[in-house]
């Protein structure tokens, strides 16, 4: 029996309990085992049948009736929709011993509930998100090919990878770099052949200005940048278009010639993604030994255990984990 996803469950205040216990409730057949690293109190109180466990080993046993928990406890109790940065370390301690059970193959794949990056911040977290933190864990791993982390969103037949993530939009400019756009496409190319099993995948590289730069009327990104980029990944072997004026790349009709696009900063991706399937999108980090997915949305703390928040996107990114899993193990 293959091992099982490990979740993490993210911050305690945030939606993450209860669409943990919603996606256990709604599993189907053949979907993935699970098992939780976090607080199994917490997830009590949101409605789930809690089964603390030892090891992953253990999970499956217990899945059909019971939410397995490597039970990991809070310093304190935290109330829905009330964060605290007491359960700081808690949440990335939860991460931390997750990626360490899926590099161990104790667990076949990394899910992950949404965090609250302004409070990790606030109680000492140097890293922008998951994506950079999960990177670090794994940095000394060895593996094959180009080395990520690089963020992809999924939802549908479109796919986005970003080579800037969460910056403000004034800095997207000079956080652009050929190196970073060459590293950014290359794990993408080599994540839709050994994560999605498409043999000659087609890239698009978005621009950054309007209409493209407009021959450098309107900004120079384009030829100075993106366009060497593009040559580049081409004179490599890899299909890729671009840099194409991202107002009209994610039209249905044009969406068919690629299989991903590499966007230049976090709304330009997310954008089309939430508006193609704004429940059922995925976010995956890609170039990395471990499988990493988490849904593509927030903490959402205004609706936190009232019985609002919806699962479509977890279970969304528990399947997905479960398929590129099985893709690698293969």
């Amino acid at each position: 029996m293959s091992p099982p996803l490990a979740v993490t469950l993210g911050d305690p205040a945030g939606i993450g309990p209860e669409i943990i216990t919603a996606a256990w409730s709604r599993r189907a057949a053949g979907d993935p085992p699970f098992l939780v690293f976090g607080d199994a109190q917490t997830l009590r109180r949101s409605g789930a049948p809690v089964a603390p466990v030892g090891s992953p080993a253990e999970a499956a046993d217990v899945f059909a009736s019971h939410l397995p928990v490597i039970d990991m406890p809070l310093p304190e109790p935290v109330l829905p929709g009330h964060p605290s940065t007491s359960a700081a370390a808690s949440v990335t301690g939860w991460i931390a011993a997750a990626t360490r059970s899926c590099l161990a193959g104790e667990a076949c794949a990394l899910v992950t509930a949404p965090i609250s990056k302004a409070i990790l911040k606030a109680a000492g977290f140097s890293h922008p998100g998951h994506t950079e933190y999960i990177g670090e864990l794994t940095a000394g791993t060895p593996w094959s090919g180009e080395r990520g982390p690089v963020m992809m969103l999924a939802a549908g037949n479109l796919r986005v990878s970003l080579a800037t993530i969460h910056l403000p939009l004034a800095a997207v400019s000079a956080a652009l770099s050929l190196e970073g756009l060459l590293r950014t496409a290359r794990v993408t190319a080599q994540s839709l052949t050994r994560d999605f099993g498409l043999p000659r995948p087609r890239l698009a590289m978005a621009a950054l200005n309007p209409h493209a730069g407009e021959s450098g009327e309107i900004g120079r990104e384009e030829i100075t940048l993106i366009t060497p980029a593009a040559e580049r990944l081409r004179s490599e072997g890899l299909d890729i278009e671009g840099p194409l004026p991202a107002d009209s790349l994610f039209a249905p009709e044009i969406r068919q010639r690629y299989d991903a696009v590499i966007c230049m900063y976090h709304d330009q991706a997310l954008i089309p993604i939430k508006m193609l399937d704004f429940w059922g999108g995925v976010n995956l980090t890609l170039g990395l030994p471990v499988v990493r997915t988490s849904p593509d949305h927030g903490t959402a703390f205004d609706i936190a255990g009232r019985g609002l928040a919806r699962a479509d996107s977890f279970i969304a990114a528990l399947r997905m984990a479960g398929e590129i899993a099985r893709r690698r193990s293969h």
